[in-house]
């Protein structure tokens, strides 16, 4: 079976695309990459690594690359996209690509923009959760008045709809976040209350009838400065999973995901709900739940029985490393886009 996988950077800010693949050792696996910078291009994880047309381009492109592709690779059977960025497209063309001959394993696009952060305080307040204070803006205006109108205090946090969050101590700081995501990936601009507590995750995988099939929970210990695990361990926490049984059940959510709360001595807080794998999946695999393996049987149409029980205690540790390959691999990337 030949699987393709997006999501190759594994820099301080890491994509999934790493830890799905090695969790799927043993399948054919090939590489779908965005830029000749991204490490996993240069790793043995990928028997081939190719270049994709960015995902703005639409769907024809896309199409139109993936039969090149097949051209001279042969059939391709699944595709697991793992960006935000990408996964509208994927949603939205799901037949278009089954055309093709090749699977996906993705929920609709309803569900997926139910969880958009700038929907996600409407759909925590269809499930009974809490959520912070959450504003919608697109002008320094909007701060100005949040602010002045007492309805919002510092620290909060800036946040895009797809991507980056940063914590806003002060109004010139806000200002500069709010300039900073914008010019990056345009409005709307989010700005969330701070919630005090544990920050805690839980990657989960639903079948599209309703039913969580696999879920691990962890808290982090240690961060980046962007806010992306460093080291984390296993948790039992049947709040975290009570919340994640709640959204697939409301929403049949088909495919991977990722719940980030936090957590004080009395509440959970949902703050965000990632429609993909984690960074962090290969720690789920290694404790035994390998939900990258379970969407692959999933997506062949085979029944699997779920797996919702891990270690507790088990310590995930990320560190970097270092690759030496000739420069004329990363030449050929560039000019040829395949690898």
């Amino acid at each position: 079976m030949k699987i393709a996988i997006s999501g190759l950077n594994a820099t301080d800010n890491p994509a999934p695309g790493l830890g799905v693949a090695k969790s799927l050792k043993g399948y054919e696996l090939i590489g779908f990459s965005y830029d000749v910078n991204e490490p996993a291009n240069y790793l043995d994880v990928f028997s081939k690594k190719y270049l994709m047309p960015f995902p703005t381009l639409g769907i024809e492109e896309l199409e139109n690359r993936l039969k090149d592709i097949e051209k001279k690779e042969g059939k391709i059977d699944l595709i697991i996209p793992c960006l935000d960025a990408e996964l509208p497209l994927y949603i939205k063309y799901q037949d278009r690509l089954k055309n093709l001959g090749i699977k996906t394993f993705l929920p609709n696009l309803e569900s997926f923009e139910l969880r958009n952060k700038n929907k996600l305080a409407k759909l925590s307040q269809e499930l009974g959760l809490k959520y912070p204070k959450t504003y919608e803006i697109a002008s320094i205006k909007e701060i100005t008045d949040l602010l002045r109108e007492d309805k919002l205090k510092f620290p909060f946090m800036v946040k895009g709809n797809y991507y980056k969050a940063y914590k806003a101590n002060n109004l010139e700081e806000a200002i500069e976040y709010f300039y900073t995501i914008s010019n990056e990936w345009g409005f709307p601009i989010l700005l969330q209350e701070m919630v005090s507590g544990e920050e805690i995750n839980l990657v989960g995988l639903g079948d599209g009838k309703g039913n969580l099939v696999g879920a691990v929970s962890m808290k982090k210990l240690t961060t980046t400065s962007l806010g992306k695990i460093w080291s984390g361990i296993t948790i039992n926490n049947p709040k975290l999973l009570e919340i994640a049984q709640k959204f697939i059940k409301a929403t049949k959510w088909k495919g991977p995901f990722e719940l980030e709360c936090m957590s004080d001595a009395n509440e959970v807080y949902m703050i965000e709900i990632n429609p993909r794998f984690p960074a962090w999946i290969y720690f789920a695999t290694e404790v035994g739940v390998n939900l990258a393996q379970m969407l692959v049987k999933l997506a062949n149409g085979e029944k699997i029985e779920a797996n919702l029980n891990f270690p507790i205690g088990k310590m995930y540790v990320r560190f970097t490393d270092e690759v030496v390959v000739d420069f004329d691999e990363f030449k050929k990337l560039m000019m040829s886009k395949e690898l």
